[in-house]
């Protein structure tokens, strides 16, 4: 006898690719990714360097200024003396009550302002505790990927979802009362274990209840709530700069997703996958009435038969021999794949943190300077828009990849004295790969099947993490060679550019389901039609 299976992309054609509902889920599940946004780049301001000078006991004020009010020409080499000063030799401030030709080491210092984490923990000299936190951060990520793959694919995307929308709210809260540096970033590892996973649960949860040819429209809408909370974040750092109060703004806010629970609902998709044919069927109907669709006969036939399957969900003879995740090793093509894309996403991410943490060390206004080039994502993520359904997945990323490394790989050879050059080089960079960012989502979650899909796509995000962590130190290589993480940043781009030629184009192919499908899209001829809703 044979077995009927049900077609889910037919089924979003007549339930309407983009409807209310979707739009309902979708206006939902950015709320929450516009605030991972916030908790992704917070740490840029909290931990953001300021001025300081070495505490001159004879010579200080009381309470101890910054300024030095005309002693520091005796007493600090250069007037700034960060580090060093020169060796008092008495108890007056007097110029020649120092030994302007013998330096000796600071022991304590006099900060500008105390609204960062050098000042509170008291970081003068250690720079490399402050870009730390950073890299902490980006380490919890690595952690957090593969944690929430995991229960988003075994409990279900919603769970996953509301698990790290609310988690992070705690964890921020407790962190704005920390006491000393190692409890500071001990609570930003945790709190980046814990709420990092919210964008790709998020962005899978929505993308797989969205048709074929909706998905750039989806994911890039998901992309332009990521980049307005960074934007917001650096307004609201600069109305509140005091590092504690910002914590407390920023998080508290997350406890309402608690709501969640009982208003987003769980992924069509991954319901029938688990052969949850009830829950699934209900949430069809409903997205119907909601949509005002009418769902065909056939269709309502095959959701309300409690044996139905998903297309490609039954397993073969072959596939019950072995395990999914022995299946999936020995797969040369998803393994090949896995590799590729772990390349782009470690190149993705070292540019985008890359060029998002530096640009407050740029000249001029830091918070304006953040705000700039997140906002700039935005027209990248409208090119993807335009670009990936009229001239594919492939061209149009190896292009945003060549775009980027042209503009940084050129960047150092600018005059410094013509700055608006500079920063516009910086800027196209920074809207080439958000427009990379963007689509790699979208490409990545294409190349692999159901089953694994967040697995996957969860391991390729989780090396990329490689690149994050490497980017908040970037700063101090600049501290060598001005120009060296520009040259690094353009290098990878274009090595990322040329490895698109070695994956299938996925435009207008439909999600795979089984390893078998994912496979078979290097060879599937494209087309914008659909197959049957019944397979025998």
């Amino acid at each position: 006898m044979s077995e009927k299976k049900l077609n889910l992309d037919l089924v979003l054609e007549e339930l309407g690719q983009f409807g209310r509902y979707q739009i309902k889920n979708y206006l939902l599940i950015l709320v929450p990714i516009l605030f991972s946004a916030i908790y992704s780049s917070q740490y840029i301001f909290a931990a953001a360097s300021i001025n300081y000078r070495c505490r001159v006991p004879q010579c200080e004020a009381t309470p101890p200024r910054f300024e030095t009010n005309g002693w520091g020409p005796w007493a600090l080499p250069d007037s700034g003396g960060r580090c060093e000063r020169y060796v008092s030799t008495g108890d007056t401030c007097s110029a020649d009550a120092f030994n302007n030709s013998q330096t000796e080491r600071c022991n304590s210092w006099v900060y500008e302002h105390n609204n960062t984490i050098v000042a509170t923990f008291d970081l003068a000299c250690v720079e490399w505790k402050r870009t730390l936190v950073g890299t902490i951060h980006s380490a919890g990520i690595f952690i957090a990927l593969p944690l929430t793959a995991y229960i988003s694919d075994t409990f279900g995307r919603r769970v996953a979802f509301i698990l790290t929308a609310v988690a992070p709210a705690a964890v921020g809260v407790i962190r704005s009362f920390s006491t000393n540096y190692i409890m500071y970033v001990s609570l930003e590892l945790i709190e980046a274990i814990v709420g990092s996973g919210v964008y790709t649960s998020g962005f899978i949860l929505a993308l797989e209840m969205v048709g074929i040819n909706r998905r750039v429209l989806g994911g890039n809408m998901i992309s332009c709530a990521f980049a307005i909370g960074q934007a917001f974040v650096s307004l609201i750092a600069w109305g509140i700069p005091e590092w504690r109060t910002l914590t407390r703004v920023l998080y508290a806010p997350s406890f309402i997703f608690i709501l969640y629970c009982f208003i987003i609902e769980e992924s069509v998709r991954w319901l029938l996958s688990k052969g949850k044919i009830k829950e699934a069927a209900r949430i069809i109907f409903k997205a119907a009435e909601i949509n005002k669709k009418k769902l065909s006969p056939e269709t309502i036939k095959l959701l309300t038969d409690e044996n139905v399957q998903l297309e490609g969900s039954v397993p073969t003879n072959d596939d019950k021999k072995e395990s999914l995740a022995m299946q999936v090793l020995r797969s040369r093509v998803l393994m090949s794949r896995l590799f590729i894309c772990s390349f782009w996403w470690i190149t993705v991410t070292f540019i985008y943190y890359g060029l998002s943490i530096n640009s407050v060390s740029l000249g001029g206004n830091s918070y304006v300077n953040f705000l700039l080039t997140a906002l700039v994502e935005i027209p990248g993520y409208c090119l993807s828009v335009l670009t990936l359904d009229r001239f594919g997945r492939k061209a149009s990323i190896m292009t945003a990849f060549f775009v980027c490394g042209l503009s940084l790989l050129g960047l150092p050879f600018i005059p410094e004295h013509v700055q608006w050059a500079q920063t516009c080089l910086n800027l196209l960079g920074k809207m080439a790969i958000s427009m990379v960012f963007s689509s790699i989502y979208i490409y990545t979650s294409e190349l692999y099947p159901t089953s694994v899909r967040h697995t996957m796509v969860a391991l390729c995000s989780m090396g990329g993490r490689i690149g994050q962590l490497i980017a908040p130190q970037t700063p101090l290589l600049m501290e060598y060679m001005p120009s060296l993480p520009y040259l690094l940043f353009g290098l990878m781009a274009a090595i990322a550019g040329f490895l698109m030629l070695l994956t299938p184009e996925t435009l207008h192919i439909q999600l795979p389901d089984t390893i078998k499908q994912a496979e078979g899209i290097a060879i599937a001829p494209r087309s914008k039609k659909t197959t049957d809703i019944i397979v025998d």
